[in-house]
């Protein structure tokens, strides 16, 4: 009887977990689902209605895109609801232009791509992007459901897929508020191509034309037939497309209070500014007018230059690294103590240093190795400094320390510009050219940095008039930013003027652009700084290893191939100084009526960044 019993329960077991399996694998195969969800295998809709249906709720006003058939549904559905197409020449320059609308919109900029080569060309600009906490969703495209396995893609970022079209609007919301939240950046969603064409196309791609006889060929034709419904099953039932709640890390009032206290007995605060503080949701206005009413003598990097406009009392723009030693508080806002803090060894060990940034790790990068903070908090900039302000009540850091500060500025800047008139052996002094486009640009301007060592030139002479009026690629550095950059920018700020500063290296990733900007009427201005070499490198190249491989360019005539994408082109050479600034009003006429200009400046060689390094 005992055995019996056992063998009972064994075969009651047994049952239990048939039962659950079966119950399992129906759950897989989406037959629990498809009792109280059918597929409408008449309707014409298809998955790329849904996804622009998700975007045009989120504020999403365009989409770049190098164009597939992956994703072509995604683009139309786009287009008939009133999103802006802006197809680019290259996958990278679609990114990129995503990141500057993330940036300059306060809104998560999006690009879209086709399968395979059409995602991997996107993988630098999605680094750039992460590195650079840009919010921002990139769309691709991708072989059917049924080949779908999950691999690794070579993606350190957020990455999302649908394998059933009811799944579209609820990941594409959740991707939206996964890129703005806690510290912002890139998200990956991949379309299976099956998920986004209508049911009466899909159908016949599930046909099997010669399919098994017998038991073997009922299973495949009922496996398909059940992917395929599945596939569709509940698509189009009425599904929330509003945005969701982004979280935003604060700073605690406890910790809000101890920054006061610190602050309110220092005598010779620093404020050094990154790129967080002109996140959303705090506006750059009142971070503007908080910084103001503080006194503190601010450094900005990053986003934040032009912050405090363009002759601010408390801006400071050079010695940053003598401040910093005599300095008895450090205010890192945002910034963060990578290679452009020297890893932290610029900070004094005297110094009180309060730390505040959204992301935990770039909040403490290489602290208890050269720095150490005082009070390190995870929360936003902008909202914390308006805090810190209020807390102050009108509390101001003695005015004699940014005086000091910007007296000592006003000393680096003369000889900076003592050196734009030196005469270099070939050709136009490079800081003279800057200096004089300095001079010409609209109070509108934004300024697109893209290259090495003239742009490194330009970061101390040319002013960004404004707040959210200066775009580098951030911390990856990357080269080929432009393009893309001022593609984004004109489309969101079009009344404005938008300068490219280019090195000639630079300028190959994204001259072809050009075209772009012809075909969809962004008139921006280039300047290149042609001095047919990769200055950047041969500087420290040749005399270290003494020789310039690699390193040489030529006097490429790029104004011509600006011509040939329907610009403007303009040269400029030793022969015209004279003549400099009558070109460069003669350019920006060119872009006020419509036309893409570049203007290719042949410049010769200067020990202006003499000891900068590009390792």
């Amino acid at each position: 009887m005992e055995a019996l019993g056992a063998l009972g329960n064994l075969l009651g077991c047994c049952a239990v977990a048939g039962l659950c399996g079966f119950v399992f694998a129906a759950y897989k195969c989406g037959l629990l689902y498809q009792l109280f969800h059918k597929a409408e295998t008449k309707s014409p809709r298809n998955g790329g209605e849904s996804v622009a249906e998700v975007l045009r709720a989120h504020g999403v006003k365009y989409v770049f895109t190098l164009v597939g058939g992956h994703i072509s549904p995604i683009l139309v559905a786009c287009e008939k609801v009133g999103i802006r197409i802006v197809d680019t020449r290259h996958e990278a320059t679609a990114v990129f232009a995503a990141d500057a609308v993330a940036r300059l919109s306060g809104t998560v900029g999006v690009a879209a791509v086709t399968a395979g080569p059409g995602l991997t060309n996107t993988v630098t600009a999605m680094k750039n992007a992460q590195m650079a906490e840009s919010p921002l969703l990139l769309i691709g495209g991708a072989a059917g459901t049924l080949l779908q396995v999950r691999v690794d893609n070579g993606f350190t970022f957020i990455c999302q897929w649908c394998l059933t079209i009811r799944e579209i609007v609820p990941t594409v919301r959740k991707a939206l508020a996964i890129a703005q939240s806690g510290t912002p950046g890139p998200v990956f969603i991949e379309f299976p191509i099956d998920t986004l064409y209508p049911f009466h196309l899909v159908s016949q791609e599930f046909a099997v034309k010669n399919p098994p006889k017998g038991l073997v060929g009922k299973i495949v034709n009922w496996y398909l037939n059940n992917h395929l419904m599945n596939l569709f099953a509940g698509a189009w039932e009425t599904r929330d497309v509003s945005p969701l709640p982004v979280d935003i890390p604060q700073a605690t009032d406890d910790q809000v209070q101890k920054c006061i206290e610190l602050v309110s007995r220092a005598k010779k605060p620093v404020i050094l500014m990154g790129s967080q503080s002109t996140l959303p949701p705090t506006p750059v206005d009142d971070i503007r007018k908080a910084l103001e009413d503080l006194g503190i003598p601010c450094f900005l990097g990053g986003m934040s230059r032009g912050m405090l406009g363009k002759d601010n009392p408390i801006h400071i723009r050079q010695n940053r690294r003598e401040a910093l030693k005599e300095a008895d508080l450090v205010l890192l806002a945002g910034a963060v103590c990578d290679f452009r803090l020297s890893y932290g060894r610029v900070l004094s060990r005297r110094s009180k240093i309060i730390a505040v940034n959204r992301d935990k790790t770039q909040l403490l990068k290489n602290s208890d190795i050269f720095w150490k903070p005082t009070l390190a908090i995870q929360g936003d900039i902008g909202s914390f400094i308006v805090r810190l302000s209020k807390g102050l009540k009108g509390h101001r850091c003695p005015v004699e320390w940014p005086q000091s500060l910007k007296a000592q500025d006003a000393t680096k800047e003369k000889a900076n510009r003592s050196k734009a008139d030196e005469k270099t052996e070939h050709h136009l002094n490079p800081l003279k050219v800057l200096h004089c486009v300095d001079e010409l640009m609209a109070e509108d301007s934004i300024i697109v940095a893209d290259g090495g060592d003239f742009v490194g030139s330009a970061a101390y002479i040319m002013k960004p008039r404004g707040p959210l009026r200066w775009l580098d690629p951030g911390a990856f550095g990357t080269l080929g930013v432009g393009g893309g950059f001022a593609l984004g920018a004109k489309l969101c700020r079009p009344e404005s003027e938008v300068w490219i500063v280019y090195g000639d290296g630079s300028l190959g990733y994204s001259v072809a652009e050009f075209d772009t900007f012809t075909r969809f009427k962004t008139p921006v201005i280039a300047l290149v700084g042609n001095d047919a070499c990769w200055s950047q490198i041969a500087r420290e190249q040749v005399p270290m290893l003494g020789s310039n491989v690699a390193c040489g360019l030529a006097f490429t005539d790029y104004h011509v191939v600006a011509d040939g994408f329907g610009g403007k082109g303009f040269l400029i050479g030793r022969q015209d100084e004279d003549r400099m600034s009558d070109i460069i009003k003669q350019a920006q006429k060119e872009a006020r009526e419509g036309k893409a200009t570049l203007i290719n400046v042949l410049i010769g060689k200067t020990n202006f960044r003499e000891g900068s390094i590009s390792v």
